[in-house]
């Protein structure tokens, strides 16, 4: 019974320092278990010419002609498995695509970033300067990434059917108007306040806001727009 608890003690520390060795040689960089972070993005065993350009490398060419067609050859990257046409394993393929750097591409060919800081309803209209992302599936010139001037579009859930449904002359809504409820509830509570204590302005500026609603001169008071 003995001998059999020791040689038990002994295969655990076998166990032990053999699980030691192969810690030490993974850490000491001879296998290494890391995935690199774009074969996330990389479908595997699907077309080479339909990775996404995060999964592959291209040889282009900045002297092509603006506009026309070019072909390009490119090479998967390491840990990305594709096929061709036959279904057979493939790394070199050629890619078809226009000539044209990443920030000349149509606006449904990349993705920018949003801003809620600038006004809408301005004249003249406000930009701002967006951080744009080219699609996966879009191959370009240049850096995927980008800064572009936009104009200011987004919206903050005022719908302008309800603001001028607040402020019309009719005989069912001419005491909300004139009690201003059209700017509060655009969020320009002054107004409203001002609009609220002189009774629309006695109707006058009630008036002039069916028309500046109407035509989305006045728009919500965080400077979005109507939805």
């Amino acid at each position: 019974m003995a001998a059999v608890v020791v040689s038990l003690l002994g295969v655990r520390r076998l166990c032990r320092v053999l699980l030691f060795l192969s810690q030490f040689y993974i850490l000491s960089g001879g296998e290494s278990t890391d995935i690199p972070p774009y074969v996330m993005k990389c479908p595997s065993n699907g077309l080479c010419s339909r990775l996404p350009a995060d999964c592959v490398e291209c040889k282009t060419n900045f002297s092509c002609v603006y506009g026309k067609p070019v072909t390009f050859d490119c090479t998967v990257k390491p840990s990305v498995t594709c096929v061709d046409q036959d279904f057979k394993s493939q790394k070199n393929f050629v890619i078809n695509m226009t000539c044209r750097f990443c920030w000349q591409l149509p606006e449904t060919d990349y993705e920018c970033s949003n801003s809620t800081s600038c006004m809408t309803v301005s004249c003249p209209r406000q930009r701002y300067t967006a951080n744009c992302t080219v699609r996966d599936h879009i191959h370009c010139l240049g850096n995927r990434t980008f800064p572009k001037m936009l104009y200011c579009n987004w919206t903050g859930g005022y719908k302008w059917s309800t603001a001028l449904a607040l402020s019309p002359v009719c005989c069912c809504s001419i005491t909300l108007g004139g009690f201003g409820a059209d700017r509060f509830y655009l969020g320009q509570w002054r107004e409203g306040l001002g609009k609220l204590f002189s009774f629309g302005g006695l109707g006058i500026w009630t008036l002039i806001d069916v028309l500046l609603i109407g035509v989305g001169y006045v728009g919500p008071a965080d400077g979005s727009l109507y939805i």
